[in-house]
């Protein structure tokens, strides 16, 4: 009986749209969020940031972005992993050539220019669409991936091939380099995490997303009814590329703080944030981040239990997380297509009418 809408009354159609229309909602996320900026910084370590909070925080705003282009606007793409590249190395370029403006700027532009490159790649989408648009992205890919190992000026002429994050500040805290302390390291991923998730949910509530939508469910039908799918289509790759490539320029500047490209951006991290959204669930804000949650701490836990409890050998563990993996994404694409945001929306439901049956 604690879970109810009853007594919460709307008064506006503003209150009547808002994204938590249950009051207990609304306290439980103004609860997390004041835990997450007042409460954690104070207690957390390099364990726990490098472990769990950092790769948790980047990989849900690379997992926001490919959820819009796929989720929201039905355009497959299997280069997630080449525009974060872009992203990591243009923030690298950025860093280099302008040492005296805030790595925040630099981030952001390096969303930008990776939203440009993914417009250009995105033109295909124009003229086709499913399994070939799937194939042209992957081509992205491994174009963008050779680009960056064989053009020595993305990496400044480096004999090592890798780049390297010089050391930066925001108001006066390092935020980059090897000095920078665990929880400057949480804070700036995780402004960053609410800023794309606050762009996101507005977008694909407001027109933008029900042109996204639309073009998705059936193109021609949107067209008819005045949907441009020119700009529809691009829209969404340049949103999609904007969050990806944020997510790439914090995963090299602040999580590595070194990366070489085929490691750290190659194919298998296209298919990871992948994953994500298929077991989190295709069209959902709150999909994206229990997806990527999901898949952070999946690695964690196995490795704490099967290795450090169980005593078992590290490959051993690591191929029973592709197995669990793979295995959920079946069950899921079969049993329930829309992932973990449909489960909890259901739980919702259940709850909201407990201890009623329907």
């Amino acid at each position: 009986m604690f879970y109810r809408e009853a007594g919460d009354f709307k008064t506006s159609y503003r209150e009547d749209n808002q994204t938590f229309p249950i009051r207990l909602d609304r306290a439980g996320y103004w609860t997390a969020i004041a835990v997450a900026f007042l409460v954690i910084p104070f207690f957390v370590n390099d364990y726990w940031v490098n472990s769990v909070f950092a790769p948790f925080f980047i990989y849900a705003i690379a997992a926001l972005g490919l959820n819009i282009l796929t989720g929201y606007a039905g355009q497959v793409s299997l280069g997630t992993g080449g525009f974060m590249a872009v992203g990591a190395y243009a923030c690298y370029k950025l860093m280099v050539a302008f040492p005296e403006i805030s790595i925040v700027i630099h981030v952001l532009l390096a969303g930008g220019i990776t939203a440009m490159v993914g417009v250009a790649f995105g033109l295909p989408s124009l003229r086709i669409k499913g399994f070939y648009l799937a194939v042209a992205t992957l081509a992205a890919q491994f174009f963008l991936v050779w680009l960056f190992n064989k053009v020595p000026w993305f990496y400044n002429y480096s004999a090592s091939g890798q780049i390297n994050a010089p050391e930066r500040t925001v108001f006066g805290i390092i935020v980059t380099g090897p000095n920078t302390e665990a929880w400057a390291k949480y804070l700036i991923c995780l402004v960053f995490l609410v800023f794309v998730a606050w762009i996101a949910r507005n977008l694909t509530r407001g027109m933008t997303g029900r042109k996204w939508m639309g073009i998705r469910d059936m193109d021609i039908a949107a067209e008819i009814i005045g949907v441009n799918p020119l700009m529809a289509k691009l829209t969404a790759f340049a949103v999609s590329s904007f969050f990806v490539g944020i997510a790439g320029a914090l995963f090299f500047s602040v999580y590595l703080g070194a990366a070489e490209v085929g490691e750290a951006f190659g194919i298998q991290k296209s298919f990871l944030i992948l994953f994500m959204i298929i077991i989190g669930g295709l069209g959902s804000i709150f999909g994206s981040f229990a997806g990527a949650a999901f898949m952070v701490l999946l690695p964690v836990l196995l490795k704490n239990t099967l290795v450090g409890g169980l005593g078992w050998p590290t490959d051993l563990a690591a191929h029973l997380e592709f197995i669990i993996v793979g295995g959920l994404i079946i069950v899921f694409l079969i049993l329930e297509p829309h992932g973990l945001a449909q489960l909890w929306r259901l739980t919702k439901e259940k709850l909201r009418l407990w201890p009623f049956p329907h």
